[in-house]
């Protein structure tokens, strides 16, 4: 494996670390940080050049970030975070087609 994408999944899993220590002092609500991610993502996958230029898997790679974090702060629990393999499935599971997919 790459050893930039095994720097990429432990940035991921340490900002939703951050994220979830903001929820827990109270410095954002679960509900904020998850507006602001589905903001971000949407902020994605309909820039212009996203939406001309990309194709449905490049969209994906794009809102990948956000839609990780959105599951990792809906999975938090008592039992901590889930692993990036397992939050990883999960955006692949939960993913939609895009309009011009359909």
């Amino acid at each position: 494996m790459n050893s930039a994408n095994l720097q990429l999944e432990g940035l991921y899993l340490a900002i939703a670390a951050v994220n979830e220590a903001l929820v827990s002092k109270g410095v954002l609500s679960r509900t904020e940080l998850e507006t602001a991610l589905k903001s971000a993502e949407q902020a994605m996958i309909n820039d212009d050049r996203a939406s001309e230029d990309l194709g449905p898997s490049e969209r994906d790679t794009l809102a990948f970030p956000a839609r990780l974090l959105l599951l990792a702060s809906a999975a938090h629990g008592d039992d901590g975070l889930p692993g990036f393999a397992e939050l990883a499935r999960r955006v692949g599971q939960t993913k939609q087609p895009y309009n011009d997919q359909l």
